[in-house]
């Protein structure tokens, strides 16, 4: 991902530039969800781009930011693991906010980072 690539400056991000970061952390991943029944064991990370946070001015989008939810799934709670993704956001220079939540129905832990990325839908035209 490029440098200063957030809401406060820099290049936008690409859907390319999100999963080279995510694949930085080693755990394995996928866009929005698994197929059911193929998911991996715990921990797995799922990662999706659910809604956007832009810049108005003059009655128009002046720039356009999406959030980043890297979900970080898991049977106990692994603070390591919390600190590897963590690691990564720091090196690639992102501001997160972090929840918790324990899904009973799964038995599984989510430990959900939102982060507000200048996103680039567009692939490059190179």
């Amino acid at each position: 991902m490029r440098e200063g690539s957030n809401r406060n400056g820099g290049e936008n991000v690409t859907y390319d530039d999100i999963v080279a970061m995510i694949e930085e952390t080693g755990i394995p991943s996928a866009y929005d969800h698994y197929a059911e029944g193929e998911s991996p064991n715990p921990p797995y990370i799922l990662f999706l781009l659910p809604s956007s946070d832009n810049f108005f001015a003059d009655n128009s989008v002046y720039q356009q930011y999406e959030e980043l939810a890297i979900e970080l799934y898991t049977d106990t709670k692994q603070p390591p693991i919390e600190r590897r993704i963590e690691n990564v956001l720091i090196r690639h220079e992102l501001s997160w906010n972090k929840t918790e939540t324990w899904i009973d129905s799964e038995k599984l832990y989510e430990v959900r980072y939102s982060v507000v990325i200048d996103y680039d839908a567009t692939p490059d035209e190179e």
